[in-house]
């Protein structure tokens, strides 16, 4: 998580909390007033904005998916799968809000270890679900006729894909989990996770969100799209160039996204080493951790956009949800263009190649 400062006593440390998820309470001697007032009013604020807004696109991507997509494929499942992930990162941050405003955990012990859940169940969901939609658009174009992957994309295929990737998950969630507990430290009540003595769980933590949120799924996002733009580019569909304008909003959006928090992770991770170890790092990387934060986490907020609201169908199902939510002022639309309901039986890609594009478009 983010940067938290809990109030502090007679002495002025500061509690760091990459805090609640990697180096959490670290005790050093700085002089952190400015950033402590600063991080009770900005954390609270991106936070709860982060949270409304994502929670509001993902959740009506949700509402799509379950009422018109009757006939689900690979795509829609992962669509899916992927929404709900991001809804079960964002349901923490209320509580992270909570905590970085009053300096203090309220919600006691089984609270703690239950938001450490959600949180690092959505976070890790969310990049393994996105790397298997990778795959799948790799199989589908590159793969169309050999790839037992891309033949027998089903339903029940696509769950035991899915429950291999919220397994993997689970798996990469269970240290945070398992050690995440509440403590009083100095009269204020924290929850942090408490690595044992001795061990080099804190290193591994680094190491791990480094390796699982950038340099693996950037890698298989470069590969898999670096060999499906090619074999676009030969197709006569006008539909290829927006195609391949998409892959490339996704890889810079992420990379965009991403790669300044594990930046600063990664030196948080040589400031534990003992390098870096100055007062005047210490407050930088926090204030910094503060800001990139903040940005990795609003990608969340566009997932929504770019593997579902930019697609011509997955608009027109959204619309149709609101010509009957509110029907005094969507009454009008799709009147003139009206498709069957049987046809739009995919609101994030086709099933299959066939001569054009459509397979790569959300």
């Amino acid at each position: 998580m983010g940067t938290i400062y809990p109030n502090t006593t007679t002495e002025n440390y500061n509690h760091s909390y990459d805090d609640y998820y990697f180096d959490l309470f670290e005790l050093i001697p700085c002089d952190n007033i400015n950033i402590k007032a600063f991080s009770r009013v900005f954390l609270p604020t991106l936070y709860s904005i982060v949270f409304i807004v994502g929670f509001i696109g993902n959740g009506l991507v949700l509402c799509v998916l379950v009422k018109f997509s009757k006939r689900s494929n690979m795509s829609d499942v992962c669509l899916f799968n992927l929404a709900l992930s991001d809804l079960l990162f964002l349901l923490s941050l209320p509580f992270w809000a909570h905590y970085a405003l009053t300096s203090q955990w309220t919600f006691g012990s089984f609270m703690c270890r239950t938001v450490a859940a959600f949180y690092t169940l959505g976070f890790y969901g969310s990049i393994f679900i996105m790397i298997l939609m990778t795959v799948d658009r790799y199989a589908v174009i590159v793969h169309t006729q050999t790839s037992l992957f891309s033949k027998h994309r089903s339903v029940r295929a696509s769950i035991v894909l899915i429950l291999f990737m919220w397994t993997l998950s689970l798996g990469a969630s269970l240290p945070t989990v398992i050690w995440a507990q509440v403590n009083n430290k100095s009269e204020v009540w924290t929850c942090s996770v408490e690595y044992p003595e001795g061990t080099e769980w804190r290193c591994f933590s680094y190491i791990e969100l480094n390796v699982l949120s950038l340099i693996i799924p950037l890698s298989v996002m470069l590969f898999c799209y670096s060999r499906i733009i090619p074999i676009l580019m030969t197709m006569k569909s006008q539909k290829k160039h927006r195609a391949v304008r998409l892959m490339l909003v996704l890889v810079s959006v992420f990379f965009l996204f991403w790669t300044p928090y594990n930046i600063v992770i990664f030196l948080k991770f040589l400031h534990h080493l003992g390098y870096l170890s100055t007062c005047k790092w210490y407050q930088d990387l926090n204030m910094a951790m503060q800001w990139v934060e903040t940005i990795a986490f609003c990608h969340c907020c566009i997932n929504p956009i770019i593997y579902a609201f930019v697609g011509q169908r997955f608009r027109n199902l959204f619309l149709r949800i609101l010509q009957e939510w509110f029907p005094c002022c969507f009454g009008s639309y799709t009147r003139v263009k009206h498709e069957p309901t049987e046809r739009w039986v995919s609101v994030y890609s086709r099933s299959s190649v066939n001569t054009s594009t459509e397979s790569v478009q959300p």
